[in-house]
């Protein structure tokens, strides 16, 4: 079976946690002691709480909101899945950014009795910021606005006319009441006027194209294997995961940043040598001739490179509590790359919750902008939008060892 990686989005009370909680329950996920602990902490309404499944900590007990990301695993006869529950509040839009970062789908939930909000925008921009291709918009708490269709349909109509300056390939919507679990795995006898699957129906159905599939093979070298022993005296291969695309022995290779080429002589797995090894495949790879390569270099099939240069553009989150300034030095990460590098300029900060781009000499924690980056020798990239792997990276502070920023390559 395939994998869904899904996050879900929504303002505080929106009932994200309620909602994951109940995909759980009716769908049969929850261990018996798992049950029996939520029972003991209390109740909602007389009902169990289920948001007690993904808020762990203490903090977000207390306060009844997410901080961190909680992820959880569940599976159905048809498919495999894996949740990010993210937090909502603006001060926690690293972590969003954080759980958003390997989704291939995003769940926006709106209280029917609030519709679209500035938190909506907010979400909503930085799902289209890290390329999520597929967002369900669902409408939660039907139940308190008399699972009426004319506000379902209000709402529809308010976000698809923001959602015109997003680049969002595909956006469907869905009226719940997570709390009562109407349309989340069962249908809802409450809203006989809705002709669509229940939520967990659509995330079983749903086709998903990820980049993995795109047709430019890139191959991040992240270890040289040289046994040198007496059975593979001459042994030398490149390890590592495919990221995109496929190879096939006998392929055409460029090695970057060097720009040597050779060809792909033999592939090989655990299991033995193959023909043709596809994303996200973790092998080693064997070439013709013995060039100098190391961790960190990409090979590419020739003809088909990335973009190979030192001056980069990104978006970037900050997440350091210090404040990012132009001049700044850090430990770029990108694929198995480390590189260090220098902010050149903030060109820009975003608004999120607007989409405006405002000026300004810093990045403050939990802000997105755009920057130019410096780096101490040529980095061998894929636009984020096009290649997820080859076009994200992080900064690191070499002093501290602390990640500081999450960039997406333009």
């Amino acid at each position: 079976m395939d994998i869904l990686r899904f996050i879900t989005a929504g303002s505080v009370d929106d009932g994200k946690s309620t909602l994951i909680g109940r995909l759980l329950y009716d769908s049969k996920s929850i261990f018996q002691d798992q049950l029996e602990a939520i029972e003991k902490a209390g109740q909602v309404n007389g009902q169990i709480n289920l948001a007690l499944l993904t808020d762990g900590l203490k903090a977000e007990r207390e306060q009844g909101i997410t901080i961190d990301v909680a992820y959880k695993y569940f599976s159905t006869p048809k498919r495999k899945f894996i949740i990010a529950d993210a937090p909502g509040h603006v001060q926690y839009t690293r972590n969003m950014v954080t759980g958003a970062s390997n989704s291939d789908l995003a769940i926006i939930l709106i209280d029917a009795r609030k519709g679209v909000i500035e938190q909506t925008y907010r979400h909503s921009y930085i799902v289209s910021l890290l390329r999520i291709p597929y967002v369900v918009v669902c409408v939660n708490k039907m139940d308190l606005v008399d699972f009426s269709e004319e506000v379902f349909l209000n709402i529809q109509k308010q976000y698809l006319e923001f959602a015109k300056d997003l680049d969002l390939k595909s956006i469907h919507f869905l009226p719940i009441s997570a709390l009562n679990g109407d349309n989340v795995v069962d249908l809802s006898t409450s809203m006989p006027w809705w002709k669509g699957k229940s939520l967990l129906g659509f995330l079983e159905e749903i086709e998903i194209h990820t980049e993995e599939e795109s047709p430019a093979p890139r191959f991040p070298v992240q270890n040289v294997i040289r046994p040198q022993t007496t059975e593979y005296h001459d042994y030398r291969g490149y390890a590592g995961q495919i990221r995109s695309g496929h190879f096939t022995v006998g392929d055409s290779i460029t090695v970057l940043p060097s720009g040597l080429k050779s060809k792909i002589k033999a592939i090989d797995t655990y299991a033995g040598s193959i023909q043709t090894a596809y994303a996200p495949m973790s092998v080693a790879i064997r070439l013709e001739d013995e060039l100098d390569v190391s961790r960190g270099d990409m090979l590419v099939v020739t003809g088909q490179e990335p973009t190979t240069s030192q001056d980069l553009e990104a978006h970037i989150c900050w997440m350091d509590q210090k404040p990012m300034t132009p001049g700044s030095k850090y430990l770029l990460r990108q694929t198995t790359n480390a590189v260090k590098a220098s902010i050149r300029s903030l060109e820009y900060r975003v608004e999120t919750s607007t989409h405006e781009k405002k000026e300004q000499t810093s990045l403050a924690l939990n802000e997105i902008g755009k920057v130019t980056i410096r780096t101490a020798k040529p980095v061998a990239y894929d636009p984020y939008s096009k290649i997820r792997g080859t076009g994200s990276f992080i900064l690191v502070d070499e002093g501290t060892n602390q990640t500081v920023g999450a960039g997406m390559l333009l």
